[in-house]
């Protein structure tokens, strides 16, 4: 609707926008006239769509046209300095550059430059005003991550264009999260000392004995597919094992207050080193640390290395359910003596009786050959875990039992965006996304924008990249 003009020195920045800006509104609205006021009156969904479609016009011009007052001098530049060398250059031409942003497209005409020495084209504009490389700016790249993180690419795409008015395709989402999760680690994801302190001291309060922190390891399958061959074909997909840990606290009635989660499609080494970067935040001094998790080895080899001096609590559901799985079998031709059998059992264990229990079952005599087996299994599973099982005076203490919180991490982090119909993930994309929705959990992924933002400006200006 209008290009960016020189501003007269004489006028006040804020007096000349103020004329331009009325001048836009005043074209704007005339090129609304005739749908405003034709024969049919409008109703307010009408009015609203109206309103909505043609927005962008009016932002956008006024943005270009604020820019022209607010950053004269800029746009006024014959040299200027390389941002590598600090060589003074001359201006060589004026030079038109399309941004969008969430108000809408904007043509900026602002100066370049040229340093021959370093081989690099360069507006200042673009440094003034910390543009992105891309033509969407950073305020559409953070919302974009919002839109990403919940829902498929192509349906993203769709729901950002309807509330927006932008343009966003789904390919360019996808480049996008590429380059933003590319460097997102887990020192980024994982709040800070402060703030994890921060956290525990609020869940305190007042209350004479320290908060219980909650340490959860779990995986969750999820589909990947390998790298297409020489020939464009991919290979059979195959579910792999997006291993990871959720610290959480217990508050008042037992309310869950987030700490940290971290999932990865990895192996149960690089699983053990993550929690112990995070558990070398946790002022352990201030909490009563719980480890909880199902038989896996790997699992308490992780969370004992990094809190050894946690209390290892077995989750109550996982081995309810190996109790359970003998009855059904035992007892298959007397289900009400099945169960009866198997709560009677977890009820013993609820208060530590793990050898009583043990030596009931040596004492069992398997209806089948098959449930012969099944009760050697159960007796080296509870023999390897009864210092683990002591319910009772865990939940007298305030510990938690169960591994609920890990559980719904598994759905919340890694199923619910990833395990989707159709869905199938190279494992360098998969967890970029699963970094992604850590952050949004944890509450840092606003900062770990902010530090996207500055490496960009800075490998974009100081660097030497080319503009």
């Amino acid at each position: 609707m209008t290009a960016l003009a020189m501003v007269p020195a004489s006028k006040g920045k804020l007096t000349v926008f103020r004329d331009k800006a009325h001048t836009i509104t005043d074209q704007w609205v005339d090129s609304l006239a005739p749908a405003l006021l034709g024969d049919k009156p409008l109703t307010m969904e009408e009015i609203s769509a109206l309103f909505e479609e043609r927005k962008t016009e009016l932002l956008s011009a006024l943005v270009t046209d604020f820019i022209g007052v607010h950053h004269q001098e800029v746009l006024e530049q014959q040299f200027a300095s390389c941002p590598k060398c600090k060589k003074s250059c001359k201006c060589r031409r004026q030079t038109d550059r399309r941004v969008e942003s969430r108000q809408g497209s904007s043509l900026l005409k602002r100066p370049y430059f040229l340093c021959h020495d370093c081989k690099i084209g360069f507006s200042p504009l673009d440094e003034t005003l910390q543009l992105s490389g891309r033509q969407k700016q950073y305020d559409l790249q953070r919302l974009a991550l919002d839109y990403i993180a919940e829902m498929p690419y192509a349906k993203a795409s769709e729901l950002f264009a309807k509330s927006t008015g932008i343009s966003f395709s789904e390919n360019t989402m996808h480049d996008f999260l590429a380059d933003f999760t590319e460097d997102l680690n887990l020192e980024e994801v994982i709040p800070s000392a402060a703030k994890i302190l921060q956290r525990i001291t609020k869940v305190k309060g007042t209350a004479k004995r320290r908060p219980v922190l909650v340490v959860a390891t779990d995986g969750a399958h999820l589909p990947t597919r390998p790298l297409p061959g020489r020939k464009g074909k991919r290979g059979p997909g195959e579910y792999k094992e997006a291993k990871g840990f959720r610290l959480y606290l217990l508050g008042r009635g037992n309310k869950i207050v987030q700490l940290a989660s971290w999932h990865q499609i990895q192996d149960a080494d690089q699983c053990v080193s993550a929690l112990k970067i995070v558990a070398a935040r946790i002022p352990t001094d201030q909490v009563r640390i719980a480890l909880i998790g199902d038989g896996a080895t790997w699992v308490w080899r992780a969370m004992t290395e990094a809190f050894p001096t946690g209390r290892e609590v077995l989750d109550y559901f996982h081995c309810s359910e190996h109790i359970h799985a003998l009855a059904s079998v035992q007892y298959a031709d007397d289900q009400p003596k099945a169960l009866h059998w198997a709560e009677a059992t977890m009820a013993r264990l609820y208060y530590g009786e793990v050898s009583q229990v043990i030596g009931g079952l040596k004492r069992m005599q398997p209806q089948k050959d098959d449930v012969k087996e099944q009760i050697r299994k159960l007796i080296g599973y509870l023999k390897n875990n009864a210092h683990r099982i002591d319910y009772a005076h865990n939940r007298k203490g305030g510990y938690a039992i169960g591994s609920g919180g890990i559980e719904s991490a598994n759905k919340f982090i890694c199923h619910v965006r990833m395990k989707r119909s159709g869905a199938w993930w190279l494992k360098e994309n998969g967890n970029g996304m699963l970094a992604l929705r850590c952050a949004m959990v944890n509450g840092t992924l606003d900062d770990a924008f902010k530090r996207y933002v500055a490496l960009d400006q800075q490998n974009r200006f100081l660097l030497g990249t080319k503009s």
